[in-house]
């Protein structure tokens, strides 16, 4: 196939042209959303690139940049691995229901579904549960394909009926299903106990004693749950464990798990959405624990945006949902990796 043809230029006409079936999809998706989107009543919103913070947890890697004023004194920056802290200050500020195709940036991150730039999707209701983000999430995915024209989506040998009903399944239960691993009872108070679900895990994942109950949690996710994923329709895999809240609420009536939710398609994370956290000393408390992490795993840690902690005390109860477009694009288009669904690959990346 031309376009997998790393001898010639991404913009050798040859290889552009067997990439052009799979962008012109992409238009069709776009114009397919925006337009659900608007139906909808959102408003599209564009956020800087630029932020203080790209964002508290501990794997997540940024691209660092400096400005200088007009005096030349430098101010250190990053490139946003999501647009979440200023579209949720927009929602402090009184917007109801906004969406973005981002541009966001993650280092550290190469492969078939993995670009260092890429487009995020995101969106926020206020005033709503976590299910009605959930349902959007559903609906969004089979536009996309009905925008495309693709009846199933494929991916390394799997396959899933974007039109289907999809499945259900907590967290707990994909873990006792798929791993044979009693999840909640590893979690107490919202914490887990990382030797607990160390003594459980021997033998189904290797694990080191740098290894934290997240660590190990991730682990088991990766080889033994998402494997079974999104296979021959879509997953939705919801209420995870307190301790991989991130930015979510905890469940009121269990606080041993979060409102949170994450949509499968061919093994393949699509969506990641949340009953948003408004307690901005919670959050803060959370932003903290996983900059110490960071800090003893890699060395450094990224400052807490301020304003975005501030704005957490005005804004109101909401849901929103991230969603990665390119990798959307990709099943619903037929392409194999993400790479072919970008009009540009990423610089060095050709």
């Amino acid at each position: 196939m031309a376009g997998d043809n790393k001898d010639s230029p991404w913009w050798a006409p040859a290889r552009h042209a067997d990439r052009r079936p799979y962008l012109r999809a992409r238009g069709a998706v776009t114009s397919a959303l925006r337009g659900w989107f608007d139906e909808q009543g959102f408003l599209e919103v564009e956020t800087g690139i630029l932020q203080v913070s790209p964002g508290n947890e501990t794997h997540l890697h940024a691209p660092r940049t400096e400005t200088r004023g007009p005096d030349g004194a430098p101010t250190t920056l990053y490139l946003r691995t999501s647009p979440e802290f200023a579209c949720k200050k927009l929602l402090a500020a009184g917007e109801p229901r906004i969406f973005e195709f981002a541009r966001v940036f993650r280092d550290r991150e190469r492969g078939d579904l993995h670009v260092p730039e890429f487009t995020m999707l995101e969106w926020y209701r206020a005033e709503s549960t976590y299910d009605a983000v959930m349902a959007d999430s559903i609906v969004l995915v089979a536009h996309a394909a009905q925008a495309t024209g693709i009846g199933r989506f494929a991916f390394r040998g799997k396959t899933a009926d974007p039109f289907a009903e999809p499945q259900l399944i907590t967290v707990a239960a994909a873990f006792e299903r798929f791993a044979g691993i009693d999840l909640l009872a590893s979690i107490a108070g919202g914490e887990g106990d990382r030797d607990h679900l160390a003594a459980m895990a021997i033998g189904r994942v290797r694990i080191t004693d740098d290894d934290t109950w997240s660590d190990i949690f991730s682990k088991l996710l990766v080889e033994h749950v998402e494997p079974h994923l999104g296979n021959g329709r879509l997953t939705v895999l919801f209420e995870y464990p307190a301790p991989e809240a991130a930015l979510a609420r905890t469940k009121p009536s269990d606080p041993r798990v979060a409102e949170r939710f994450e949509i499968y398609a061919c093994g393949v994370e699509l969506a990641n959405g949340f009953g948003e956290l408004t307690d901005a000393v919670e959050q803060r408390r959370r932003f903290n624990a996983a900059m110490n992490e960071r800090q003893r795993r890699y060395g450094e840690c990224y400052p807490l945006d301020e304003e975005f902690l501030s704005a957490l005390a005005l804004m109101p109860p909401s849901s929103g949902v991230a969603l990665g477009y390119d990798r959307l694009v990709m099943l619903a288009s037929g392409a194999r990796r993400v790479d072919q669904v970008l009009w540009t690959p990423p610089a060095g990346q050709h």
